[in-house]
């Protein structure tokens, strides 16, 4: 495992897309751990609007000019990759509370598949907890502007995507 002083923490998620809500994340735990991963769910069995090349690209467009911050992504448990990365450390963003008994539950069952791992919580700017990833496709997708929830690389991505959708 690493040093304490030098722990890596994982922020998986299908940043499908990614929002600034994601981004305040990021940007809290880099303020927090020397090396964050942001890690890009590969989900062969979910439906998702951009594929994981796009999802990874906008991700680093956002943030990957961001200090210490890693964009990659995995397929399968996250207990694994987690443990293959030498991380100890899992990064969620809790927006409302209903997030909440999902993520307790995945936490548990991340610690019982792993003991090692501890699951930590981050809420982001009050701004954007109401913001998720499927509420600002759903605006794009009807015309709204959604530039004040994503970053403009993202904004660009949804703009093409249901510019070509339209009738």
């Amino acid at each position: 495992m690493d040093d304490k002083n030098q722990m890596t923490a994982v922020y998986p998620g299908s940043f499908d897309p990614p929002t600034l809500g994601h981004i305040d994340i990021i940007k809290r735990a880099t303020a927090i751990f020397p090396k964050v991963i942001v890690a890009v769910l590969k989900n062969p069995g979910k439906k998702t609007t951009f594929t994981s090349e796009e999802r990874l690209s906008m991700l680093r467009s956002a943030a990957g000019q961001e200090k210490n911050v890693e964009i990659d992504s995995f397929e399968g448990l996250l207990v694994d990759y987690v443990q293959k990365k030498n991380a100890r450390v899992i990064i969620r963003g809790l927006r409302v509370i209903s997030d909440f008994e999902y993520e307790f539950q995945m936490a548990l069952m991340n610690r019982k598949l792993y003991p090692h791992i501890e699951t930590i919580y981050l809420m982001p700017h009050e701004k954007y907890s109401y913001v998720s990833s499927s509420l600002v496709k759903e605006v794009a997708q009807l015309g709204g502007e959604v530039g004040c929830l994503v970053p403009p690389s993202v904004e660009a991505h949804l703009k093409l995507l249901f510019r070509k959708s339209k009738p």
